[in-house]
This record gives C-alpha cells, sequence and structure tokens, in this order.
C-alpha cells in the first residue's frame, strides 16, 4: 500500500530505483545479519559443548550471547537511525527530511512525475 506522502523536492531528484535498491538492502541487513549470526553462535556453542572441555563451553556460551546482542542492536539500527534523524530535524525541514528517509527504508512507487513513499497505513 501506498502512504500518500509525496517526496519532497529535497529528495525528488533521486531515481526511483536508488530508494528502492537502497529499502531492498537494509530489509536484507535486517533479516539475514541477524540470522546469521545467531547460526554462528549456535555453531560456536555446538563445537564447544563437543569439545566436553568447560573453559571451551563458556567461552562458547559468552560468545553466542554477544552475538545475539549483536544481531539485536543490528536488527534496531534502522529505528535508531530513524530515530535520531527524526530528533535531529527541526521545523518545516523536519517532514522533508523525514519523507526522504522513509523513502529510503520502506521504498517508493511513482507514476509519472508523481513519487510516493511505500508503506502501511
Amino acid at each position: 500500500m501506498n502512504i500518500l506522502t509525496s517526496l519532497p523536492t529535497a529528495c525528488s531528484n533521486v531515481p526511483e530505483r536508488i530508494f528502492n535498491i537502497v529499502s531492498l538492502i537494509i530489509t536484507i541487513m535486517k533479516i539475514a545479519i541477524p540470522v546469521l549470526l545467531i547460526i554462528f553462535g549456535m555453531l560456536d556453542l555446538g563445537k564447544a559443548v563437543i569439545a566436553s572441555k568447560e573453559d571451551e563451553i563458556k567461552k562458547g556460551q559468552q560468545m553466542f550471547i554477544k552475538r545475539i546482542i549483536s544481531a539485536v542492536i543490528v536488527f534496531f539500527v534502522v529505528v535508531i537511525v530513524q530515530l535520531v534523524v527524526n530528533l535531529a530535524a527541526e521545523g518545516t525541514e523536519k517532514g522533508n527530511i523525514w519523507t526522504c528517509i522513509q523513502g529510503f527504508t520502506n521504498g517508493v512507487s511513482c507514476e509519472g512525475s508523481a513519487c510516493t513513499v511505500n508503506g502501511t497505513n
């Protein structure tokens, strides 16, 4: 679905394809990196358990916890960046900057010369 938010003139010169490629990359990063970090953490922990050494099991547990924390941070990095940009933008420029950021994170749809930001209502 499209949100009825037109792109401001500040970012209207950016091609639709760029918005959508960046959006796809962000989506892949939000999903693939945390999953890979958890899988690698499970492999590390599995190797330690198979080795049956108490020191290696503790190191494996610590590494697994660090990887899970890293996965959560990677997953939420986009939300954190959006929050910082929202807090940093002021006045009338706030809507323009925020709409551009949403265009990069959600992608855009263009019909003719009018582009709208993709998203859910």
